[in-house]
């Protein structure tokens, strides 16, 4: 086996898996928008860790469980935070009346994808707990409003 080429984790059912620290930061978005990360999907989600901005960064921090139930040898991140298919994963970021802000102007919501995440920096996660996976995005669109559709990170993912 070359470098790179082994999987951190012995085959697991799908469902199963182990825990890694993810941090989604965006960068300055605008002023008096609430922002969340969903859980759950369709029309049967709650908005959790909801956060009023004040033009200064924000940070959402949590858990996701990954393992190699893809067949294909890249991680699957599951659980109730994930959305999408297993080879194309992603976290919805909720925006104004999409995260309860039913007085706001936006309804609008972040896909931030997981396909970043490589099983080297997931490894380092696995092996140390204080190793946190990190992405930073944009917070304000070209239109001056909450950036919003699939937003890739700045720097890529980092640990």
């Amino acid at each position: 086996m070359r470098k790179g080429d082994k999987l951190s984790l012995p085959e697991l059912p799908a469902g199963e898996g182990r825990e890694v620290t993810l941090r989604i930061v965006l960068i300055s978005p605008p002023e008096g928008v609430d922002f969340g990360i969903q859980e759950g999907k369709g029309s049967k989600y709650q908005t959790l860790q909801r956060q009023r901005s004040k033009g200064k960064d924000l940070h959402f921090e949590f858990k996701l469980r990954v393992n190699n139930s893809r067949g294909d040898g890249a991680p699957n991140f599951i659980g109730q935070l994930t959305q999408g298919p297993r080879d194309a994963r992603f976290i919805y970021i909720d925006i104004g009346k999409r995260a309860g802000q039913s007085d706001s102007c936006w309804e609008r919501r972040i896909k931030v994808p997981l396909s970043g995440l490589a099983w080297e920096m997931i490894d380092r996660a696995l092996d140390d707990p204080n190793v946190i996976l990190q992405a930073r995005l944009p917070g304000t669109g070209k239109d001056g409003g909450p950036s919003c559709a699939t937003v890739q990170p700045i720097d890529s993912w980092t640990c």
